[in-house]
């Protein structure tokens, strides 16, 4: 398999959520990947746990809301970097990056205090991915 080779931030889409241009930092540090979302809402749908929510694909225009809604995969207890556990809703989503998509797992939380509204962590890299933390932008989108 080829992996792709990608810098420290990229651009990636979550097709799934109708989200394009989605500046992603990535962080081998992390296990987990997470979104910044708002107005976090568990209902049922279909006899289904959903989750609907509200994100911001533009850090820089937060009036700009895209209301997104995926089935609750999970919750579980997450450990941020700041070392605070927190309880997360988990979705899975595809993940574009490049001509590249695949599944992964996104636990949904509160990240405004951060600089980038995704982090990808090892588990949505899996083995597809190689990471050159002095580069960014490193994928031709198309």
């Amino acid at each position: 398999m080829n992996r792709l080779l990608i810098g420290n931030i990229e651009l990636c889409s979550l097709p799934d959520l109708g989200i394009s241009d989605l500046p992603v930092r990535i962080d081998t540090g992390a296990k987990t990947s997470s979104l910044h979302v708002d107005n976090i809402n568990v209902v049922t749908k279909f006899g289904k746990p959903q989750v609907n929510f509200d994100l911001h694909p533009d850090i820089y225009n937060l009036d700009k809301t895209v209301k997104c809604s995926a089935p609750l995969h999970d919750s579980r207890r997450i450990k941020s970097s700041n070392g605070v556990s927190e309880q997360r809703c988990v979705i899975i989503t595809r993940l574009r990056l490049g001509i590249e998509e695949w599944p992964i797992e996104l636990t949904l939380s509160n990240r405004e205090e951060m600089t980038y509204m995704m982090l990808l962590g090892r588990q949505g890299m899996g083995d597809r991915v190689y990471v050159d933390p002095s580069a960014t932008f490193l994928i031709e989108n198309t």
